[in-house]
């Protein structure tokens, strides 16, 4: 825990200045015309310049892109708990332990597809708590069963334990993925909600369980649609997130199945209904499973915002440009590895969070 009184004045004013400088969607849409090396030349002309430069003598194209976003990103996230005190410190790195998951399933997407260390560090974000110690090791080991025996004392080990029994009958990475999530999404709450009648009524601290609540709601949307689509033997129940309000364990096994129904449950629901009409609007256009994910993205974006805009001095504005960070690197790689591998400009743009 950082020491003192939590500071979230002086820390939502910093933020305020970095989101300003955030990529506009007018510039996404010059990018997509770009090659590789044109979009990275983009990126020196802006706050990406110190990485593009220190990294340009050792990287050239998609690489030197990719590994100036994750340091930029890294670089961005270290800043905010730099400048966080007391509780507030501890809510922003709990909430980045995000990048912890993000990590160790790309280590075990990579040990799946017998990837090399160094093709699975290109996409490895150092943003998170797991030290630089940790991640190494898990780089060098065989298999996914010794990935998880290195993972013993931390908090996801429990999860990852009882859902490596799983992962061997069936093949498949989703119980590891979800454990995964399921650890991350526990530990964010302790201490500001364990249910609903211990649930901030209002305030800063009831917008930030509402966001939480918010992408514990879109996380297991996703996940009903991916086993859906996926036609694994798989129970939907299995793969529920504790903490939302949007779904019990019933309701996601029933909707699983049925796409229409699934969107009409959210919109349904006066919270997200009623804030976000235009999100709505774009899940029911989605005809695809990534526009549907790409619009549960923006909806969340959306959803931050608004909670922010509520009470400007909170956590939740801070994680309103935590994720905006997030949308814009994700853009920017999903243009440069588009472009690598010869997409045309619609094909890319689909690839994008664009609000």
């Amino acid at each position: 825990m950082s020491a003192g009184a939590s500071n979230p004045e002086y820390v939502n004013a910093r933020v305020r200045s970095r989101r300003a400088s955030l990529f506009s969607d007018e510039d996404y849409r010059k990018l997509i015309r770009m090659g590789p090396s044109e979009i990275a030349r983009f990126m020196e002309e802006t706050e990406y310049e110190r990485e593009i430069n220190a990294l340009g003598a050792r990287f050239s194209g998609v690489d030197l892109i990719e590994y100036a976003l994750n340091r930029n990103l890294a670089k961005h996230f270290q800043d905010l708990l730099d400048w966080s005190q007391g509780h507030l410190y501890d809510l922003i790195a709990r909430y980045l332990r995000k990048f912890d998951v993000w990590n160790l399933k790309t280590i075990f997407r990579g040990i799946y597809t017998d990837s090399t260390p160094e093709e699975i560090r290109t996409d490895l974000i150092r943003a998170g708590e797991l030290d630089e110690r940790t991640i190494d090791r898990l780089l060098e080991v065989d298999t996914i069963g010794d990935g998880i025996e290195l993972l013993d004392r931390t908090i996801y080990a429990e999860s990852l334990e009882a859902a490596h029994e799983e992962y061997e009958e069936s093949g498949a990475l989703v119980p590891l993925e979800n454990a995964l999530d399921r650890a991350f999404y526990e530990h964010l709450l302790e201490g500001v909600s364990r249910g609903p009648a211990a649930e901030p009524r209002e305030g800063p601290e009831a917008k930030y369980v509402e966001f939480l609540q918010a992408e514990i709601d879109f996380r297991n949307a996703r996940n009903a649609l991916r086993l859906a689509r996926s036609g694994a033997d798989l129970d939907p129940a299995s793969y529920y997130i504790e903490g939302g309000v949007l779904f019990d364990r019933s309701e996601l096994s029933r909707l699983v199945t049925d796409y229409d129904a699934l969107v009409d449950h959210i919109g349904d629901n006066k919270r997200y209904g009623d804030r976000l009409s235009g999100a709505m609007d774009r899940l029911r256009d989605a005809d695809s499973l990534i526009q549907f994910e790409h619009a549960l993205d923006a909806a969340l974006l959306e959803y931050a915002d608004t909670l922010s805009s509520i009470y400007p001095t909170s956590v939740s504005a801070v994680l309103s440009y935590i994720l905006a960070k997030e949308r814009e690197v994700e853009n920017i790689r999903a243009i440069a590895r588009g472009r690598e591998v010869g997409l045309d400009e619609n094909e890319i743009e689909e690839e994008l969070v664009i609000l």
